[in-house]
């Protein structure tokens, strides 16, 4: 039995794993799939003050009080730059990171350093003339993210809140060396692909260090394609697989 620790990206919420849980349950392995603070179903607690830090602890908090070892963690879109500041923290808890079409940061880089500047000037305006300064509101369409079914529409499209600005320009400190033994792997979504992951992939895809892996789907592909990915996650090679 494998422990699978599942943590969303931006404007989602747990609740977005909730086909990818069902299977891997199934199939025998322990699943956690935490809320990051400020949205989803807690989205009451939003705050100005809300940071890349406060959901990293959001993270260390489950791996700690669950007392969860040999985790393989997932981090989905933004999800990749809290994953990466729970491994410096936890590294000893964590048996593979698996980077969803994931942001993949370097020491002191920021979300933000990794987007195009009209993007994140755009983030910034709406944030300040729809967010109260602090909350960004989901700019894209979801079909931009492979989301076309009626049923997934109307399953996504209401669940989908605000995100804190905060987390997106904090920047991650990392260095750990133990870090460098934690399996990693990178799951690119290719079709549609959100063209601001290829640079990720560009770099991982024929590094040896990392498993390399591809899905013909959108970018929200727990939504889009939980049984493929859900197939992959289980044939990672990890160790407690």
């Amino acid at each position: 039995m494998s422990t699978y620790l599942l943590v969303h990206g931006a404007w989602h919420g747990g609740w977005c794993w909730k086909r990818v849980s069902s299977l891997l349950r199934a199939a025998g392995h322990d699943v956690f799939t935490p809320t990051l603070s400020g949205l989803g179903e807690r989205q009451h607690l939003m705050t100005r003050d809300i940071g890349l830090e406060t959901h990293i602890q959001d993270v260390l908090g489950v791996l700690e009080f669950e007392d969860l070892r040999q985790v393989i963690l997932v981090g989905h879109s933004y999800a990749g730059m809290v994953i990466a500041g729970v491994a410096e923290r936890a590294a000893d808890r964590i048996a593979r990171m698996v980077y969803l079409d994931a942001f993949v940061p370097e020491d002191g880089k920021s979300l933000a350093d990794y987007q195009p500047p009209e993007i994140w000037q755009m983030f910034e305006e709406k944030t300040e003339t729809e967010g109260d300064g602090f909350r960004l509101p989901c700019l894209f369409p979801i079909e931009a993210f492979g989301v076309t079914g009626e049923d997934d529409l109307a399953w996504v499209r209401p669940r989908l809140t605000p995100h804190p600005l905060k987390t997106k320009s904090d920047t991650v400190q990392l260095g750990n060396p133990e870090t460098s033994h934690i399996a990693h792997s990178y799951i690119y979504c290719s079709d549609p692909a959100v063209g601001v992951f290829d640079q990720f992939a560009s770099r991982v895809q024929h590094d040896a260090s990392w498993t390399y892996s591809e899905l013909a789907t959108g970018h929200d592909a727990m939504i889009t394609a939980p049984d493929r990915l859900t197939k992959l996650l289980l044939e990672l090679d990890c160790p407690t697989i």
